[in-house]
Formats: structure tokens, sequence, C-alpha cells
């Protein structure tokens, strides 16, 4: 690669000097004249490149929910195709750790691109987020602070004392 080479745009093939980093057009970084049919290097670079600079900034900002990583993963690919960076977030008060991909996750976008986002995700038939939430929780016996429901405590506890009991009693009549 020759460094006299003048550098273009990879996404709008507009030519500028050596002076230049990004494109004054689409803000996509400017490379060397010639290498622009390179295939990318990996896949993240290929989901690199679809990313619209203009959604890339502020604070992540939560657009949306999704029941588990792969629904999660679906609506990011979506928004990928509209060129907003996204990422995910376990939901608060669902990491569980035995099923990785299990579980509520929350989709954040950087702050320029939360409305766009939106956009994107209002034709989508996600369920709401406090109705999915409050479903889950109820799934797994939890009241809407998050705390175990007393009655589902009760017969736990219960049932622990029972087995301890039996167990201390086979103990017994081996030990005789």
């Amino acid at each position: 690669m020759s460094s006299s080479a003048p550098l273009s745009c990879p996404r709008c093939a507009e030519t500028f000097p050596l002076t230049e980093r990004f494109c004054t057009s689409c803000g996509m970084p400017l490379v060397y004249a010639g290498t622009g049919g390179e295939q990318p290097i990996t896949e993240t670079h290929e989901r690199a490149r679809k990313v619209k600079p203009q959604y890339t900034r502020g604070e992540p900002v939560k657009v949306g929910f999704a029941r588990n990583q792969a629904e999660a993963e679906m609506v990011q690919g979506m928004l990928l195709e509209e060129g907003i960076p996204s990422m995910l977030k376990r939901t608060r008060g669902f990491d569980v750790p035995d099923y990785m991909a299990g579980g509520p996750r929350d989709i954040l976008v950087p702050q320029a691109g939360a409305e766009a986002a939106r956009e994107v995700l209002e034709g989508t038939e996600l369920e709401s987020e406090q109705q999915e939430i409050a479903e889950l929780r109820g799934q797994a016996g939890l009241q809407a602070d998050g705390s175990v429901a007393p009655g589902r405590l009760a017969f736990w506890v219960i049932v622990a004392a029972v087995g301890a009991f039996a167990l201390v009693a086979v103990l017994y009549q081996l030990t005789n």
C-alpha cells in the first residue's frame, strides 16, 4: 500500500487528501484508495460498519424489553439494520447464572438514537414490559417488590423441615 495514494470513503466512495481522517459527508473513517473491496476482518467489524455515526452519541437509554436472549438479539439485529447501535442488559432482579440465555433483557441505545429506535420497535408485537415482568415474577413465586410470596415460603420451609426430620430418623435407625 503506497502512502501517497489518496484516501477514500468506503461508504460514499469520495476521495480525500492524506490530511483528512474522516469522510465529511457520512463520518466514516477513510481508507487508502484501492483497498475498499476487502472483506471485513471479523463479524464484529462488519456489524460496526453498519452503524450510523449520528446515532452513537449520548448515554445509554432503555428503549425496549425482550423476554430472553434470543428475542433480544433479534431486536438488536432489527436496530442494526437501521444503523442504530444497541446493547443488552439483564433486567434488574432476574440474574440467573444457571440459565445464561434465559430471563428478560433491557435493550439500550445511545441517547441520539433513542427516538429512531422507538420508531423501529413501534410496529413490533413485543408485550409490555410491566406485564411481562409481573408474569415472570408470578411464575417464580415473587411478589411485585421482588420478595418471595409468604405462602410459597412457608410451604418450602415445611418441606425442608420434613426432609430434615426424615433424614435424622433414617440416620438414627442406621446407628441402632
